[in-house]
């Protein structure tokens, strides 16, 4: 499938899919969104309670979202067992296209980025002496963690390209890798979506989405 890299909004790139008209993050800005979306809605709700917690990316993707961790995960002190999970890693002529380290003002942690990408998969790797990261090449479908994760950040490919990724199988997988009051949150507002959530057991909540979008959804495990 053809692929692009895009200038969203706010200065940041993405990947384009001009066939699906999908991006990998928002138009309206690739760190805006992931900022708010997967910081501001979910790490920071975790890290109130909790200084060493586990996360699963759905999408690995750009990177993005694992090294925006690394950096607030430093300023807080924090320890991370990160897992990304991604069916379909992109280029390393790829990532040498993407400008996160210089729109984040993270130069000092160029190489950070590069070995986020550049590692192997399948293997845990030692990002920092407070970050761990193992990247597994892998289809949503097949996850079968159970009660290993804090935090979920579900950064599928929408529904109207991918709707096998968002359905009641597939949050049955999440429930069961998240631990007890762990959180997910993901871009999505779709009735559909949540409604396969709630019938999972996660106790779902609209909230104000990013910029470019009304709603998302956080959902959370509640221990009976």
């Amino acid at each position: 499938m053809k692929r692009e890299i895009l200038i969203t909004s706010d200065g940041s790139t993405t990947i384009h899919l001009p066939d699906w008209d999908e991006q990998y993050h928002s138009k309206h800005g690739a760190i805006q969104e992931s900022y708010h979306v997967f910081l501001q809605s979910g790490f920071d709700k975790i890290i109130e309670k909790n200084k060493d917690i586990s996360i699963l990316e759905i999408g690995f993707g750009t990177g993005l979202n694992a090294f925006i961790t690394f950096l607030e995960a430093e300023k807080n002190t924090v320890k991370i067992n990160y897992v990304g999970v991604e069916a379909y890693p992109i280029s390393s002529e790829e990532v040498l296209k993407l400008n996160y380290v210089k729109e984040l003002e993270a130069t000092e942690n160029q190489q950070i980025f590069n070995n986020m990408h550049a590692y192997s998969w399948e293997e845990k790797q030692t990002i920092s002496k407070d970050f761990l990261l193992t990247k597994r090449k892998q289809f949503f479908q097949e996850i079968t963690d159970e009660n290993a994760f804090d935090l979920i950040y579900f950064d599928a490919f929408g529904a109207q390209n991918q709707p096998e990724l968002w359905t009641e199988d597939i949050f049955l997988r999440m429930y069961k890798a998240i631990k007890e009051n762990g959180i997910l949150v993901t871009y999505s507002a779709k009735g559909s979506v949540r409604r396969a959530m709630q019938t999972v057991g996660f106790t779902v909540e609209r909230i104000p989405g990013p910029p470019g979008k009304r709603e998302m959804l956080r959902a959370t495990k509640i221990s009976n």
